[in-house]
């Protein structure tokens, strides 16, 4: 594992998308392990790349409003923190301004908590027009090896 100290504004362009703003008093490193490479803010995971774009990792999604959220019934979060990918008869709720690709917090219904990071494959407004079907990658969920990641 490759731990790599930044200066957060050489990492302000890349998280622009996001809106977070950085200081230079926040602590920013890369670690690079196994192919993989994460991004910490202040030693805690804040972002993880995939396909060469930072993506939010869940635990930082949980104390900051960073992209758009569907909401899944509770039926679909076992498979949905196994890995799966979110098909349309489990959502109950999609947010408006989803665009294809963007990257999405997938939240249950209950807890109104992140469980899962994904990539959207249609628009809001094609996603609620759709009776079936896959309509959201699943990049990062609950469990998987970025969660259990220990820095």
């Amino acid at each position: 594992m490759k731990r790599t100290q930044l200066r957060s504004k050489d990492v302000e362009a890349e998280l622009q998308p996001y809106g977070v703003l950085l200081s230079k008093k926040d602590q920013v490193e890369v670690i690079k392990d196994d192919g993989r490479k994460l991004l910490l803010i202040n030693h805690q995971p804040a972002f993880f790349y995939y396909k060469t774009k930072p993506i939010p990792t869940l635990r930082y999604l949980q104390n900051h409003i960073l992209v758009k959220n569907v909401t899944i019934d509770m039926g679909a979060v076992p498979f949905l923190v196994k890995g799966a990918d979110v098909m349309r008869p489990g959502i109950v709720e999609i947010e408006a301004g989803i665009n294809k690709d963007d990257v999405v917090a997938i939240i249950d219904q209950n807890h109104k908590k992140p469980l899962a990071v994904g990539i959207a494959l249609f628009n809001t407004a094609e996603m609620r027009s759709l009776a079936s079907g896959k309509v959201i990658k699943n990049i990062h969920y609950v469990g998987d090896e970025i969660w259990r990641m220990e820095i």
